[in-house]
């Protein structure tokens, strides 16, 4: 299994630098250009040379990318334009809101979407199947932001049962250890911040889990029908094994396969930040930081930002490759 993981470490390493070249021609490529970000749009021709002079920035390309490599892996990605703080330092304040968020959206997706897909497989051509079938469409086919704007409209603004905009109430004074709001309530037992904090999430997260649930209802539901017609489990069946038995051992854990890949990319698209949820109800995460960096042309946490969430994304995606292996253990032979 070691090996295995090596492997896939190792052939994470070029994408990563394919993404590090790709992402920095494109910010080359914007118009304006970082000194223009930073000095404003009234600035001289003589304060952009300056500026370029004194970051590097009249250099080669060549030059300029392999110093912004050198400096990425020491996880320095320079100050924000804005408000003059490290990017890493602003990542990192951010993060633990919209992975709070990609938790909640994907337990409601999964917790909702393996029952769902399976039973539907079970209900062949029956009217569940039919309506999960139809649910799953709409629910691919609806834009996130549109929903997002309905359930704040209805649970926030007319029924008042659920907050409809930030992390957490601005008047609670609750002790932050982690920037997890719900874990810093729950390690200083402040039980009233972290449930605060729950409902806060609960409205964005079923708005940002409604499309990984419709997947993983479509995907559930096809594997389930695929594996249900194998060899093995007709012959488990024919041995005469528990009902309960042949469909906790045989059907859903090789269903569970591509199910697994699924949930996999899904989560790491979300942790790749929810932009337009996040916008919607004012949910301070990376999504959000991701909005305002390209409405200010704020290029360093343009930069740091993507490239952090790239990282994000390949690791997410090794530990899907990781759980193929514990699922099926022919995948570490191959």
């Amino acid at each position: 299994m070691l090996r295995f993981i090596l492997r896939r470490l190792v052939q994470l390493v070029p994408i990563l630098l394919g993404l590090s070249i790709l992402l920095f021609a494109w910010l080359r490529a914007l118009p304006g250009g970082p000194a223009q970000a930073a000095l404003g749009e009234r600035a001289t021709p003589e304060a952009i040379a300056r500026y370029n002079e004194l970051f590097g920035l009249d250099q080669p390309l060549y030059v300029q990318y392999f110093r912004f490599l050198g400096r990425a892996v020491q996880l320095d990605f320079g100050s924000s334009a804005q408000t003059g703080r490290p990017v890493t330092t602003e990542f990192l304040e951010r993060m633990p809101g919209t992975i709070e968020l990609t938790l909640f959206a994907m337990v409601f997706a999964i917790g909702v979407g393996i029952p769902l897909g399976y039973l539907a497989a079970r209900k062949h051509g029956s009217w569940l199947d039919s309506t999960s079938v139809i649910g799953s469409l709409l629910g691919v086919a609806i834009p996130v932001f549109f929903l997002a704007y309905l359930l704040r409209l209805l649970f926030a603004v007319q029924l008042g049962w659920l907050p409809g905009s930030g992390r957490q109430d601005v008047r609670m004074d609750a002790t932050r250890i982690t920037n997890f709001y719900v874990l810093d309530g729950l390690l200083t037992r402040e039980w009233d911040a972290a449930w605060d904090a729950v409902l806060h999430l609960v409205l964005p997260a079923i708005a940002l889990g409604t499309i990984p649930l419709a997947i993983i209802v479509r995907i559930t539901r096809a594997s389930v029908l695929d594996v249900v017609n194998e060899d093995y489990v007709r012959t488990a069946n024919a041995k005469g094994l528990a009902t309960r038995t042949v469909r906790r051992r045989h059907i859903l854990r090789n269903a569970l396969l591509p199910v697994s890949t699924t949930i996999g990319l899904q989560t790491g698209l979300l942790l790749s930040g929810a932009v337009l949820t996040e916008t919607v109800f004012a949910f301070g995460g990376v999504g959000s930081a991701l909005r305002d960096a390209i409405f200010t042309r704020d290029f360093a946490v343009l930069q740091g930002f993507i490239l952090l969430l790239a990282v994000v994304y390949v690791l997410v995606n090794l530990l899907v490759d990781i759980s193929y292996g514990l699922l099926d253990p022919r995948v570490r032979v191959r």
